[in-house]
């Protein structure tokens, strides 16, 4: 009994001691009981709890893959980390003005500025992971929702509908890995649990209305966040000039004078003749050179009101590593032509305009990405055929081709060969879409069907159920 005396009095006089040495001022005791507030608050507990579990999933198969994936899933796991920040702080601070909640969510705005600069410029071969992180962390905007009129849906509802639009290109990791890699599957699965049900779930149960502010508290002026100093990220690159969609008769004209290679080419007449062919000394395993740019034959026409559409680099057409033929930044090119190709090989199209490509053999898969008035003619495509960030495009299968998907892209028509007519076709974030398929009476004419952009939800029977709109004529 004497001893456990003894040890109470030393605990009394350790607490004496510490109490001691604690700051005197009375602003200096409310900072720190602000300190404390969000390892004691259920909310703030909780959201610890959900990064911790749900996303040390997405963490822990990320480390497995490495490169770019962990690197977006680094900025991935900071967001997350700033918004618990921003939680906390919510509760220190008087609920803002607009001007003030702008200020107020500037550090989780440059988390998202980031991860969307890793999908800028050239394609990267894990585009589609990246892409699925930087479309989700919209989710984590719920916490500007202020009320019914400020634009947002309710949180809840907004994580959901953020999420809607990132499946897209994660569900694209779960069909590209699922008999490939299980490390990029089991990523791309603990990816959505984190959002659904995870963040749903916390938003719902917690902030269903949104953040909630202090009554008393000081006004918003700053936000810093738990980071470490890091250079800004680069600013998206600003869109195409308005003027090269906007004229309606440029629009008509480019139609016809693509229709018109189109038809050149179903012809039958030998146009081959004239197309820039790829001999073995162009290919880059065989240049002496090593640049891998294959140099026309031809001069490129001066076209001096034409605006530069790419500073990213010097036309290429060439072959990679054996593998992957990469067509860049052709400008005015009608006659692009690769015909030394096999079915283990990809072609990527990138950032050219008012060109047309014809791939003759058959090839894994082709993606079209940030073109402008292009076309592309395959005659067969092992996976599918991708056509992203495009305007004004037409692309043609003279054989077959399995699945064609078409994201963020305006003006788009695709032309189907009899034998490509099982083909399954996904759109996202797209408009005019029109796919045109031979008639029953021959090849010469096509009939045209337009794709549905707009649909109708009705609520039936205690869910929603949604119709594509008719177009008039189909």
């Amino acid at each position: 009994m004497e001893k456990l005396v003894e040890r109470l009095e030393a605990a009394v006089g350790r607490l004496e001691a510490f109490n001691a040495k604690l700051p005197s001022v009375a602003v200096a005791g409310a900072a720190l009981e602000d300190d404390s507030q969000g390892s004691t608050d259920p909310a703030i507990v909780a959201y610890e709890e959900l990064i911790e579990n749900s996303f040390g999933r997405v963490l822990s198969a990320a480390q497995k893959i490495g490169g770019q994936v962990l690197d977006v899933t680094k900025i991935l796991q900071q967001s997350f980390l700033v918004q618990k920040d921003l939680l906390v702080k919510a509760k220190q601070c008087k609920k803002p003005d607009n001007a003030g909640l702008v200020e107020f969510l500037k550090p989780l705005n440059e988390e998202i500025v980031k991860a969307n600069s890793l999908t800028e410029g050239r394609r990267s071969d894990f585009f589609n992971h990246l892409k699925a992180v930087a479309d989700s962390l919209t989710a984590l905007a719920w916490i500007a929702y202020s009320g019914k009129d400020c634009g947002l849906s309710l949180p809840t509802a907004h994580v959901e509908e953020s999420w809607q639009i990132a499946e897209f290109y994660n569900n694209k990791v779960l069909v590209e890995y699922r008999n490939k890699d299980p490390d990029h599957v089991e990523w791309a699965k603990a990816l959505k649990e984190l959002y659904v049900p995870g963040l749903r779930n916390y938003v719902k149960s917690f902030f269903p209305l949104g953040p909630v502010w202090s009554a008393t508290g000081s006004a918003v002026v700053s936000s810093s966040t738990p980071q470490k100093p890091q250079m800004k990220a680069p600013a998206p690159p600003p869109p195409p000039p308005a003027s090269l969609f906007s004229s309606d008769a440029s629009t008509s004209q480019s139609k016809e004078g693509m229709a018109a290679v189109f038809q050149e080419i179903n012809s039958g007449k030998p146009v081959t003749a004239g197309l820039r062919k790829v001999t073995a000394d162009m290919k880059t395993k065989n240049r002496s050179d090593k640049t891998g740019i294959v140099s026309g034959v031809e001069k490129e026409v001066s076209r001096p009101s034409a605006p530069a559409f790419s500073k990213a680099g010097p036309p290429k057409l060439e072959l990679q590593m054996g593998r992957k033929w990469v067509v860049e930044n052709q400008i005015g090119r009608k006659n692009l032509l690769i015909d030394d190709c096999d079915a283990k090989q990809s072609v990527y199209v990138f950032g050219c305009k008012d060109s047309v490509l014809q791939v003759k053999g058959k090839v894994n898969n082709i993606t079209i990405d940030k073109c402008t008035k292009m076309g592309v003619v395959f005659v067969d495509v092992v996976a599918a055929c991708e056509i992203v960030n495009c305007n004004t495009v037409e692309v043609q299968c003279q054989g077959m081709a399995p699945t064609f998907t078409v994201d963020n892209t305006s003006g788009c028509q695709l032309y189907l060969s009899k034998t490509s007519l099982g083909t399954s076709i996904t759109t996202a974030k797209s408009s005019e879409i029109n796919v045109l398929v031979p008639k029953d009476d021959g090849d010469k004419d096509w009939g045209e069907h337009a794709l549905p952009q707009q649909y109708v939800h009705n609520f039936k029977d205690g869910q929603f159920v949604t119709t594509a709109v008719s177009h008039s004529g189909n």
